[in-house]
């Protein structure tokens, strides 16, 4: 693919993401009421479908693309009122080695996920989709404002590329938003705890943490939907290609740990690496075990307000409560 052709897909790609109208409520003033009013409905829903939802039916489609309509926040990055931050806490701020990567994260899943969109008939799909593409541009703007308040600077962006295979690059993305989300989930706990930034700063982001729920949420319930709609012969291959998803996940993981981690100079990953992250953000001595149990308390919260009958991103949830149980019998006391 040669570069004008990849940047012409970009843009029409752009251009479709931003003649996108997201769900329209009635305008009311910024006050505390409307803005608890609005995570209140970002976090709490159930589907006017009646009946159960079983797993690729009309209806459960219908409820997996009403879900991210119906549960919009309506907040504007623009009008975001950035706390003062003293020295110290300024210096914690710019010393956190996220901010590159987030908004290059952020860049690259809205392409990805407006490009899967734009390659759906389906109209309520893709309508959603392009919903959460939008919304992850949203996070981006954030990022971006607010490292022109606090004076972060970034690495100049690389450019994007329209993904080669849509549904590859939907499924990578998707699958790695519910990695990072799970720890996002705890991290974002701990943060909001330890007083190590401002409470005012901590709750800026509590809208873009709920929204990733949302996203992985859909996005499980997308893969449930999908699974079942396709044709049995098509079902191998499929789960092969889930399968390198994974593997693909799991090589560009152990890349970021290297790049990322001090111990990565020497080539070889750190297995602490996500403990790094709780340090920057609590200065309470964390224990990984004590980590996943976090993320898996926060986890089951976040998700707890939207309908049960909605199938759960599991995989990692279910992975970390299966090592947490392992080394809860390795550590027991031997008689």
């Amino acid at each position: 693919m040669s570069a004008d052709v990849g940047n012409g897909q970009v843009r029409e790609i752009e251009e479709i993401l931003s003649a996108f109208i997201p769900t329209q409520r009635p305008v009311e003033p910024v006050t505390p009421e409307t803005l608890t009013a609005a995570h209140r409905i970002s976090r709490q829903w159930t589907s006017s479908e009646a009946g159960t939802l079983r797993a690729g039916t009309p209806a459960h489609r219908r409820a997996l693309c009403a879900m991210l309509g119906e549960t919009f926040n309506p907040y504007r990055p623009s009008v975001i009122t950035w706390p003062e931050l003293d020295a110290e806490q300024l210096q914690r701020l710019k010393a956190l080695p996220i901010w590159d990567i987030a908004v290059q994260t952020e860049g690259r899943a809205q392409l990805r996920f407006a490009a899967y969109a734009n390659s759906l008939a389906d109209a309520d799909l893709r309508a959603a989709i392009l919903l959460n593409a939008w919304e992850e541009n949203r996070h981006k703007q954030v990022l971006s404002k607010l490292v022109v308040a606090y004076g972060i600077n970034l690495a100049e962006e690389p450019p994007y590329e329209p993904p080669r295979d849509v549904e590859w690059a939907f499924l990578v993305t998707g699958y790695s938003e519910c990695i990072d989300s799970f720890f996002a989930f705890g991290l974002f706990d701990l943060a909001r705890r330890s007083g190590f930034f401002p409470m005012e700063l901590v709750e800026t982001f509590e809208p873009v943490i709920q929204e990733e729920c949302r996203h992985i949420l859909f996005f499980a319930n997308w893969l449930a939907w999908h699974r079942a709609n396709l044709p049995w012969w098509r079902r191998p291959f499929f789960e092969l290609r889930v399968a390198a998803v994974w593997i693909h996940i799991g090589w560009l993981r152990a890349r970021l740990a290297r790049t990322m981690s001090p111990a990565g100079k020497s080539g070889i990953p750190d297995p602490n690496f996500t403990l790094h992250g709780a340090k920057s953000v609590t200065p309470i001595d964390l224990g990984f075990r004590d980590l996943v149990a976090l993320c898996l308390t926060e986890n089951d919260r976040r998700f707890a307000g939207y309908d049960s009958r909605l199938v759960r991103p599991t995989t990692i949830p279910s992975l970390f409560r299966f090592m947490l149980g392992i080394s809860k019998i390795w550590m027991r006391p031997k008689r």
